[in-house]
């Protein structure tokens, strides 16, 4: 993967970060620096670390997958830029309103799961995950921190465009690890 592919990978994982985090935003009026930065932070480290998980992961079983490694990275990716767009016209469900340490350990697993399979992902097309890692965790912190801000600051803004978006980039990387 080159460093573009890298950034659009990780700008694309952090979509789930910003919207979970611009719905926060919508709500808190109170420690907003304090929520704002403790949120972020986990985001930033589950999202950052999950793909490490995932390249470990894929580590057991890529002798058995290597043949068709190309055909792997296109299919994770595929399948991960159409739930994004899926998911951008589901009903969501009711506002998660907390900021405690077990609700910011479940935010940061649930929308790092993706993380986890692009880690795997990353393994196939023979990318070493730490550069990856390292954008990833980065870019979902700062997405996550503009999403909480902006959340603040708009009370009404088309997430839906933002997952769409984020499903695009997905389906154009595998698209892109097999031609």
């Amino acid at each position: 993967m080159s460093i573009f592919d890298i950034i659009l990978l990780a700008i694309a994982l952090g979509i789930d970060c910003l919207v979970l985090s611009f719905s926060q935003g919508l709500i808190f009026t109170q420690k907003r620096g304090k929520n704002s930065l403790s949120l972020a932070l986990t985001m930033g480290l589950f999202q950052g670390f999950m793909p490490v998980i995932g390249y470990a992961c894929a580590d057991l079983i890529s002798d058995y997958v290597s043949t068709f490694a190309d055909w792997l990275v296109f299919g994770i990716f595929f399948i991960l830029g159409v739930k994004f767009i899926i998911e951008a016209f589901e009903e969501k469900e009711a506002t998660v309103c907390c900021i405690g340490l077990k609700c910011l350990i479940s935010m940061g697993i649930a929308t790092s799961i993706d993380a986890l399979v692009a880690g795997a992902s990353l393994h196939f097309s023979g990318t070493h995950f730490l550069v990856p890692s390292i954008f990833i965790g980065i870019a979902s912190f700062v997405m996550s921190l503009c999403g909480f801000w902006f959340g603040n600051f708009f009370k009404k803004f088309p997430s839906k465009i933002l997952e769409i978006s984020g499903g695009l980039i997905l389906i154009l990387l595998a698209i892109k690890a097999v031609l």
